[in-house]
């Protein structure tokens, strides 16, 4: 094995491989020139957007400036320190009280080496009208961030327990909902479907709203005024310090989130299911006492109805009016887009297909990059497996089949490659004869095996048999399965990526002799690839002295 990692790169690969260290050389160096030029990666895609830095800092400014959700600080004083110790006093609170052990303590503070304020950096919306940004805060290093994780963990499994009947959990849950409406006889001919984005979700929570919803749902929901061992005032305790350090870095300058929650903050969002939760209530039982659907995944909203238009518009206006701070703009029509599904009702027959934004571009993962190629070989299979599920008919499926080719075949696979797996997708299923005939029977036959085959995360729900309110999972010792070796490599293309092949059978001779140990070992081998083009070319953190400065306590603390 030591020869994989000694061995010269065979002379077509070599070549290759300066070819693409000169061209990314000279992009780093153009772009170093270029000072006044911004670049970094669209959102909800995989592309780089390069403009005039000006104009995204504009936009920036203007969006805290329309949420008033964010205030500048007037002196330079980093809030780090003080940050610090705020998540430190809380964690020694809940130490006092014994409902975490030191050890428990020691996982939730940060790392002092890496330490650093939190940073904004936004995303450009290519797919809408005007290119308006997506603000997202990275906290990777922030003090409160692993707290921010334990009480998104502590929360959830009792939110999804809760509204598990009008949260979409994804497309696939979705369909699944759709067809049993209309297995049930509700949808008609005269169906309509109403779709509605809530404007700002994560900046428009006001503070002191948003944490007696919070209070609420936790006086609701918790078994004697505890969720596990914490009682509803610690849990409190850990939600004010997350929202009172909403401290970020942006153009040099500090910054306080006064409203909401981080984009790009775990918490955040199980916060803002909770304070929605609250107000959709209203529509959610006008929605059922007509046997119609109500459900929202984060803040697209999607309703199904048979009233009029005049009518379900006055239910939509009252509901607006209980929370000035709601905003939401619906589209009723028998045709709509929601999340990635286009959803159709012809007369009362549902037709449910993939839907893809005009901005979208035909990307896969490109065959050339430097991954193991058991990715590659997937990535066929896959996608023909998601459009068999989201696609309720031949037609829509053999539509996005030839798209999913083409797409393929602009990212460098070869057609011998992409027919042979998608052969294999129809064997494995049973389903041959659609590979060359139309066969609606068999498709249909299809359609619903992949869509109702149970799902890793529904088997993962199906196994906690406990009460997430008196035995929170977060808190739940993951046993050790000694059966299971995880081993990490490097990979990349050349010598190296046989590695694996080479591993096993090492294991094999050295250690897999009769009656030994390592017969009972299953080995999984994780490959690590290096690092994308977007490592060296998308430069998004301010100075590393903006973000570490430690100033000392003043008047200016938390």
């Amino acid at each position: 094995m030591h020869d994989l990692y000694c061995k010269r790169l065979p002379h077509k690969l070599y070549r290759r491989a300066r070819r693409e260290y000169k061209q990314v050389k000279r992009l780093q160096k153009l772009l170093h020139h270029r000072s006044d030029m911004l670049r970094c990666r669209i959102d909800k895609g995989e592309g780089f957007y390069i403009d005039d830095k000006s104009i995204m800092q504009h936009k920036t400014l203007e969006y805290m400036n329309k949420t008033e959700a964010y205030q500048e600080l007037t002196s330079d004083y980093c809030p780090l320190t003080d940050i610090l110790h705020a998540t430190t006093s809380v964690l020694d609170y809940l130490i006092k009280k014994k409902v975490i052990t030191t050890a428990q303590r020691d996982k939730l503070l940060p790392n002092l080496e890496k330490l650093e304020l939190p940073y904004l950096y936004p995303l450009p919306k290519i797919h809408k009208l005007g290119i308006p940004i997506r603000p997202i805060v990275s906290a990777l290093y922030a003090p409160v961030n692993l707290i921010s994780k334990f009480l998104y963990k502590l929360l959830s499994p009792i939110y999804l327990q809760v509204a598990h009947e009008t949260t979409v959990i994804n497309s696939i849950d979705w369909v699944r909902k759709l067809e049993k409406y209309t297995a049930d006889g509700y949808l008609k001919s005269t169906t309509n479907f109403i779709t509605a984005d809530v404007e700002n979700l994560y900046t428009m929570i006001p503070r002191e709203g948003g944490l007696h919803a919070l209070l609420r749902f936790l006086e609701k929901y918790s078994k004697h005024g505890k969720i596990g061992p914490f009682s509803v005032d610690m849990i409190m305790k850990m939600a004010r310090l997350i929202l009172d350090t909403n401290y970020f870095a942006y153009i040099n300058k500090y910054y306080k989130q006064t409203r909401g929650g981080a984009m790009g903050s775990a918490f955040t969002q199980v916060y803002a299911n909770i304070y929605m939760l609250q107000w959709e209530q209203n529509l959610i039982e006008y929605q059922a006492s007509k046997n119609e659907i109500y459900g929202r995944y984060i803040d697209d909203i999607f309703m199904t109805t048979n009233e009029s238009y005049d009518i379900i518009t006055a239910v939509l206006q009252q509901a607006q009016k209980q929370d000035v701070n709601i905003k939401i703009n619906p589209t009723m029509s028998n045709s709509v887009n929601f999340l990635d599904i286009t959803i159709t009702n012809t007369n009362g027959k549902l037709t449910t297909s993939i839907y893809h934004k005009p901005t979208a571009d035909p990307y896969y993962l490109p065959y050339q990059s430097d991954h193991p190629h058991t990715i590659h070989r997937n990535i066929p299979y896959t996608a023909l497996v998601r459009a068999a599920r989201l696609c309720s008919n031949l037609h829509d499926f053999h539509r996005e089949r030839l798209r999913i080719h083409v797409s393929l075949l602009l990212n460098s696979y070869r057609p011998h490659f992409i027919s042979n797996h998608f052969q294999r997708f129809f064997q494995v299923h049973r389903a041959d004869i659609l590979y060359k005939y139309f066969d609606e029977t068999t498709y249909s036959q299809l359609h619903r095996q992949l869509l109702y085959q149970t799902s890793k995360r529904e088997l993962e729900e199906q196994a906690m048999k406990k009460d997430p309110v008196l035995f929170p999972p977060v808190l739940q010792q993951r046993l050790w399965n000694q059966r299971l070796m995880y081993i990490r490599h490097r990979y990349e293309t050349g010598y190296i990526s046989k590695f694996t092949k080479i591993f096993r059978g090492w294991w094999k001779k050295h250690y897999q002799s009769p009656g030994s140990e390592a017969n009972r070992i299953q080995l999984r081998l994780m490959p690590l690839t290096n690092r994308s083009l977007q490592n060296y070319l998308i430069r998004k953190k301010p100075r590393k002295s903006i973000l570490t400065k430690m100033d000392i306590k003043t008047e200016h603390a938390i």
